[in-house]
């Protein structure tokens, strides 16, 4: 990959694994398990590929691999990396059967949603130069909702293959993560209705993130 690609390598890219972890589940369950497996080899490919480009852009171009997390339009695009994570897990377990990669990647999930969650939105709020409220939200911001879902989803699928008392814990678990994605929803929604209903709005405004207003609910 060219140099200056590298370094301006989205942090959204993850969405990649996401889509082709959905459209592979559905020929699974349509009794078509050829495409389901190509699928979820091609997902273990291009997960593994995301990750090395994002370590050789972290380690190459620190300043703007910083700048994209601690940005308020690009660092969303970061919990991508969580979701992308529990909806590969649930690829494992569901079509290869693979609990033990399911819980590697559920605990791996866990462990990037707390980091990104406390170090994107501590920065946010500490930061002194901020954009305004127009110009700040988008749609991308929902994907921290589409993150803490997947990883309550994950944890669901896992419980249904362990035996007690752990099953107990993961769906606790699940509905733990699933009321904290829902109350963000109605917090992060909320600021959007009110950038829609009380700033100029114009049709280039509607970028291809805010579809994201839709999925995050669907999820």
């Amino acid at each position: 990959m060219h140099s200056d690609k590298l370094e301006s390598l989205s942090p959204a890219y993850f969405g990649m694994v996401m889509a082709t972890e959905i459209v592979s589940l559905a020929p699974w369950q349509l009794g078509l398990p050829c495409v389901a497996w190509a699928l979820f080899v091609l997902n273990i490919m291009v997960y593994v590929l995301l990750w090395g480009l994002n370590i050789l852009r972290a380690f190459r171009y620190p300043k703007q691999y910083k700048a994209d997390l601690i940005d308020h339009g690009r660092g969303p695009g970061f919990f991508t990396f969580v979701a992308a994570t529990s909806i590969l897990g649930s690829q494992f377990v569901l079509i290869a059967n693979n609990e033990t990669a399911g819980f590697v990647l559920w605990f791996l999930a866990v462990g990037l949603w707390i980091g990104l969650t406390y170090t994107i939105f501590t920065a946010f709020t500490v930061k002194e130069n901020k954009p305004t409220l127009e110009q700040g939200i988008s749609g991308a911001w929902l994907l921290a909702i589409v993150a803490t879902q997947s990883i309550a989803v994950l944890a669901t699928i896992l419980a249904i293959h362990v035996a007690q008392p752990y099953r107990v814990e993961l769906n606790f678990l699940a509905l733990s993560m699933w009321l904290w994605g829902g109350m963000l929803y109605i917090w992060m929604m909320s600021l959007i209705f009110y950038r829609y209903t009380f700033f100029r709005f114009a049709p280039s405004d509607l970028s291809p993130p805010y579809w994201i207003n839709m999925g995050a609910m669907a999820i």
